[in-house]
């Protein structure tokens, strides 16, 4: 059967947990061959020290109907970055869509402090792993994608430019991260906008993560109950519902007219019409503006 992404090649960066994993699924629903990269393999994993790895991933992209392929990768590395560019090259002589998703920042995260009584190496760290990746993997992997024009790069990021203008996200180093990722896919619009190609910075909603399932003590069946702790967390959203964007995004012919611009899991499924797996279209930044915001300061709601 053929489906909206079959023959494209994709490359997701970070696809070991969360929005990265479900992107990687996703696409590999839509048809896709999905190189899956991370840092946590079965034999070893990364400074996070979560059990998820790159295997499983790969093996839920083949299960859902693409071709998952696992990449140990560290995107800090550019020779490691080079390799795996130059694999893709080998293997299959293009690359379509590039996701940048890399993070693994969290246990970095110093929150209601200001900048002088954090860590300044944690901090420093934080945007190596959240900038420095995502441009490593772009130098790298741009020259492959170029040499189609309609190839896309996606950067997966926290608020969408329109809310990180306005809101201190209750870190230096955390909101100076978030920033950076949106305003590299407008830079890498311009730049790639000659070669018909298109850069766009996507954020999910609140984001039903496997971390943030173990910290509300909840699972996917179950999740509602943690609204009697954090009520906002009623407009959470699973990560296929991000990932589902991105599939979306790819398949779109007109992809272009969204080149450099900052957009939310929400606002294009109210263009796209897909849905999260329990058929809801969550948009938690109208949430936020509608219900959170009036009359109320800025708080720490959980954009992320």
């Amino acid at each position: 059967m053929t489906t909206p992404l079959t023959g494209k090649i994709a490359l997701v960066a970070g696809a070991t947990r969360g929005a990265g994993r479900q992107i990687a699924v996703q696409l590999g629903a839509a048809g896709a061959t999905v190189y899956a990269t991370g840092r946590s393999t079965r034999e070893r994993r990364s400074e996070m020290g979560r059990p998820e790895t790159i295997e499983e991933t790969a093996e839920l992209v083949t299960a859902a109907g693409g071709t998952g392929i696992a990449v140990a990768v560290d995107h800090l590395d550019p020779e490691q970055v080079r390799r795996l560019v130059a694999r893709i090259d080998a293997e299959q002589g293009r690359l379509d869509v590039l996701v940048n998703d890399v993070w693994g920042g969290d246990p970095l995260i110093t929150w209601d402090k200001p900048v002088w009584e954090q860590s300044l190496d944690a901090g420093l760290r934080m945007l190596r792993l959240a900038v420095d990746t995502h441009i490593i993997t772009s130098h790298a992997a741009l020259p492959l994608l170029i040499r189609n024009p309609g190839g896309l790069v996606v950067e997966i990021g926290d608020g969408t430019k329109e809310y990180n203008d306005t809101e201190y996200r209750v870190s230096l180093f955390y909101d100076l991260a978030k920033v950076s990722v949106n305003r590299l896919a407008f830079s890498q619009a311009h730049e790639l906008a000659p070669h018909g190609c298109t850069a766009i910075a996507l954020s999910p909603g609140w984001l039903r993560s496997e971390a943030m399932l173990e910290r509300f003590g909840v699972t996917e069946a179950t999740w509602r109950d943690a609204a009697a702790g954090q009520p906002h967390f009623v407009m959470s959203e699973t990560p296929a519902f991000v990932g589902r964007a991105v599939a979306a995004l790819a398949a779109d012919p007109d992809r272009a007219r969204w080149n450099g611009a900052s957009v939310d899991s929400g606002g294009l499924a109210q263009v796209y019409g897909f849905t999260d797996l329990d058929g809801t279209r969550p948009h938690w930044a109208r949430y936020y503006e509608e219900v959170v915001r009036p009359g109320k300061p800025a708080d720490d709601t959980g954009y992320r």
